[in-house]
């Protein structure tokens, strides 16, 4: 069985209307790769170090459709948007449990 992935983004909005479009524009791209959105923005309690407001997890049913869907064309078509209305830090991870 295939690990699920997920992409991890830990976001401060500086602009929230353009924030607010780049997700408009994303979403498509984002569920075209099979993308599902799991958390967006909820109450979040930091338990060390310095995080940022928002927390953002995007699960997919793969590494691959993960890492597939980030640096494709459609994804890709929005990040400069993306970057002009927030500070992201976003990583991709597998989601692979400890046996």
């Amino acid at each position: 069985m295939t690990a699920k992935a997920y992409w991890v983004a830990h976001v401060t909005v500086t602009d929230p209307d353009l924030y607010a479009a780049y997700r408009r524009a994303a979403a498509p791209a984002i569920t075209a790769g099979g993308g599902v959105i799991r958390v967006l923005a909820g109450e979040q309690v930091t338990g060390a170090g310095n995080a940022r407001p928002q927390t953002v997890v995007v699960e997919f049913p793969s590494l691959d459709a993960a890492r597939t869907c980030y640096f494709g064309e459609a994804y890709q078509a929005t990040v400069a948007q993306r970057d002009a209305g927030a500070e992201v830090d976003l990583v991709i991870v597998e989601g692979v449990m400890p046996s």
